[in-house]
């Protein structure tokens, strides 16, 4: 009998050494927990000539911006795969490859295809789930529906599995079946506690339904036991100093900022990097609380090296964010000129929404707060298309809510803020509420 993935796959090795090092590679991966890397090169040692442990490896060094190494690795596993491969092997390949080198429209109909036809392939299946996922950052309007859709159609093939029970959890909560999502992501996360995809998706459900002190609990409890060289060890942190600030408790934000968020202390990848740094501390300093010209100096001059050029759009909104805070204009108009001829080329998934974000910021940020709002009110049903998770995206919508109380607009500040009190408590919210009723 051959040798198969844990979804009962057969895997193209004879070697018992590989197969099993692969599974367990795949299940850590699945759980973006520490090791995986490490467990894939077992594999490949045992045996180098398997292609989907080397795709695999390609795909852990994509999540830390490796791109070369990434694509080598996509390359290497092409040529192997073509000499020793299934037709799901070959097809499971050319689909990472697809997305190893940011051919997104490709990689997502690539992808479907597979899923048609091998349904149990969770590494596939896993592309397009997940905030920062192919759907994420397609330019897709409704990639939060089209995530659930997929779940909901794929389900059946999985049943009680952790891994997807997890991840189709995630996609009801963000979809807006909230109550239904933390059941089942609480579900899958009790099946296996050493997952740091299930812990993240259970803090968005409790960010959705308003439950701060639970998810600083969970927080609390569940951390020490992940090691803080895992991919998701800084954002979780970054989960909790959103409730802090929910309370208005800015000296605790700041220190789990400085504790591990910050460029100098975070082990994370480089996007999650960038996208924790800016947007906690675009909201200290939204919400009005002092934050050290050095930090935002320090984390900007971080990012520069990190993504010295427009890429994903939910990276180059953020790089507004660190653009508008140290007032350094010619950053901004470099990386928005950038952003407007890849529009104009038709090369920006996620369309004019960016570059309005982009002038919408720099406004804030020169406390032209009606020009803030006029860049920001035809577009914010279009926000969701730069990707990220609703709880990220949230980050516009705040600063929007700021800028029309503070340009006097306090009739259309209370109408989001009603619509936003009414799916969930917010202790913020009430309180903006009650300012702008006064």
């Amino acid at each position: 009998m051959g040798l198969e993935d844990r979804y009962g796959l057969a895997l193209s090795t004879s070697s018992h050494e590989a197969a099993s090092a692969y599974r367990d590679g795949v299940d850590l991966m699945l759980a973006d927990w520490t090791g995986t890397a490490e467990m894939l090169e077992r594999a490949i040692a045992a045996d180098p000539d398997f292609a989907l442990a080397h795709i695999a490896r390609g795909r852990v060094h994509a999540f830390y911006q490796q791109g070369d190494l990434a694509r080598q690795k996509a390359a290497l596993a092409r040529e192997l795969v073509m000499k020793r491969g299934s037709e799901r092997e070959r097809s499971h390949v050319e689909t990472l490859a697809l997305a190893i080198e940011g051919r997104l429209p490709e990689a997502i109909a690539s992808m479907l295809k597979h899923i048609d036809a091998w349904p149990r392939d969770a590494v596939v299946l896993s592309l397009p789930l997940g905030a920062f996922g192919l759907f994420a950052f397609s330019g897709m309007a409704d990639h939060d529906r089209a995530r659930h859709e997929l779940c909901e159609n794929i389900a059946p093939h999985y049943g009680e599995d952790w891994w997807f029970l997890t991840m189709s959890g995630w996609a009801m909560t963000e979809n807006g079946d909230v109550a239904r999502g933390r059941a089942v992501t609480e579900h899958g996360f009790n099946l296996r506690r050493e997952n740091a995809h299930a812990a993240h998706a259970v803090l968005h459900a409790m960010f959705e339904d308003g439950s701060i002190e639970d998810a600083d609990r969970l927080v609390d409890e569940w951390l020490p036991a992940y090691d803080r060289a895992g991919i998701l060890h800084g954002h979780i942190s970054w989960h909790q100093a959103l409730g802090a600030l929910e309370h208005g408790d800015a000296a605790r934000a700041l220190a789990i900022y400085a504790d591990v968020l910050r460029p100098t202390a975070t082990q994370a990848p480089p996007l999650n990097v960038i996208t924790d740094s800016a947007s906690l501390l675009w909201r200290l300093s939204m919400y009005g609380h002092a934050v050290p010209k050095a930090l935002w100096q320090e984390a900007d001059a971080g990012a520069q090296k990190l993504f010295p050029k427009s890429s994903l759009s939910f990276a180059d909104v953020h790089m507004a964010l660190f653009a508008a805070a140290t007032q350094n204009r010619e950053a901004l108009a470099a990386r928005l000129a950038a952003i407007e001829q890849r529009l104009a080329d038709g090369k920006l998934p996620a369309g004019p929404v960016v570059p309005a974000i982009f002038r919408a910021l720099a406004a804030f940020a020169d406390e032209d707060y009606r020009t803030c709002v006029q860049m920001l009110t035809p577009v914010l049903g279009e926000v969701v298309r730069i990707g990220g998770s609703h709880a990220q995206r949230e980050l516009i919508e705040d600063t929007y809510i700021v800028a029309l109380m503070r340009s006097g607009e306090l009739p259309r500040a209370r109408a989001v803020l009603d619509a936003r009190l009414h799916r969930r408590p917010s202790s913020r919210d009430g309180r903006w509420h009650q300012l702008a009723t006064s």
